[in-house]
């Protein structure tokens, strides 16, 4: 069997971002392969790409709105995630949030951080926008609060999120949450079928 890198680019600000990590640890399980977590600038990926929202670039097709909210009470559904809440300050400028993810990759406690963030933007629709409001609730999630705030601040963390943002156009992405299997690019929740597809592909060589 051949060793497979599975990669998950990812915005706190994209709530199919959050559906995709409480499915994600399953398809783990099934392929027994470790997907790696990659934070992006959502906002700045956008501005490479010249893409927009959904909520935007749909505002004026009231039945693909509708679609896609009938796809996400599907997608709910189907997966259990009843704990789910649109973020009433959506959307979030996620600029603070994104440098604590790599900042807490820096410190240590990445895996605990993206769980914290994603539970208080997507579950407890809290403004993480809001710098009392962010040390507060990575405080209350037994995380260094503000050694994380603090570490957001450095030029190397800085230059690492939009390292990774740059990268990732240069590969073809264009939103969150995106995938790659390899080379093989995937975008989007609905795709989850195929992205462990070739994940089982590639690991039978």
């Amino acid at each position: 069997m051949r060793k497979v890198a599975a990669q998950f680019l990812f915005d706190f600000g994209s709530p199919n971002a959050y559906m995709c990590h409480r499915v994600l640890r399953d398809i783990e399980w099934r392929t027994g392969i470790r997907i790696e977590y990659v934070p992006i600038l959502l906002g700045g990926l956008f501005k490479l790409t010249n893409n927009r929202s959904p909520a935007e670039a749909f505002a004026d097709i009231p039945n693909k709105r509708a679609y896609d909210a009938l796809e996400v009470q599907r997608f709910l559904a189907k997966h259990k995630l009843s704990s789910f809440r649109r973020n009433e300050f959506f959307p979030v400028n996620t600029l603070l949030i994104m440098r604590g993810a790599v900042a807490a990759q820096v410190l240590g406690c990445f895996d605990a951080y993206v769980e914290a963030v994603f539970s208080c933007m997507w579950e407890q629709s809290l403004n993480m926008a809001d710098l009392d409001i962010a040390r507060g609730a990575l405080s209350a999630a037994g995380l260094d609060a503000e050694a994380i705030l603090k570490a957001t601040q450095d030029a190397g963390v800085k230059e690492r999120l939009s390292s990774n943002t740059h990268d990732a156009f240069a590969r073809g992405a264009f939103g969150s949450p995106t995938f790659f299997v390899g080379d093989e690019l995937f975008f989007g929740k609905d795709r989850l079928r195929e992205v462990e597809e070739e994940i089982l592909k590639q690991k039978a060589g």
